[in-house]
């Protein structure tokens, strides 16, 4: 499953040159991340509400092309990775079929306090998703 974000770029987001800044494309990723999971049928403040967490451990972008404020970005995600204790998320950001930037981030499974095992129904739900 491929999941499909837009997000308008806002003026703060972007540097003395006009560009989006490189720090944002994090909270862009984060924002197509928790959209993918509600679409899949997690929203991750349920997930949450369980004591669940899935913090970023690992995140690399590569720069292709710059953003600039007041266009409109996609970013494509899905789930490139998955075991009982980790999952990977694959980015493209896109601007009218143009790559501005692609990456991954790595998130551990966090129950209450310390690392865990992903529960077995978020695991399920996400094994689709992996798959398909």
């Amino acid at each position: 499953m491929e999941s499909l974000t837009r997000i308008k770029v806002r003026y703060a987001e972007t540097d003395q040159m006009g560009v989006v800044h490189h720090s944002v494309y994090a909270v862009y990723l984060e924002a197509a991340r928790v959209d993918f999971l509600e679409r899949a049928g997690l929203p991750y403040p349920q997930v949450e509400a369980r004591g669940v967490y899935f913090p970023v451990v690992e995140l690399g972008l590569t720069f292709r092309a710059p953003a600039r404020f007041g266009e409109e970005v996609l970013v494509r995600t899905r789930l490139a990775g998955l075991s009982r204790r980790d999952l990977t998320f694959r980015y493209r950001v896109e601007r009218d079929g143009i790559l501005l930037a692609e990456g991954f981030t790595r998130h551990l499974c966090q129950v209450g306090e310390k690392a865990g095992r992903i529960p077995e129904d978020i695991y399920q739900a996400l094994s689709v998703l992996h798959l398909g």
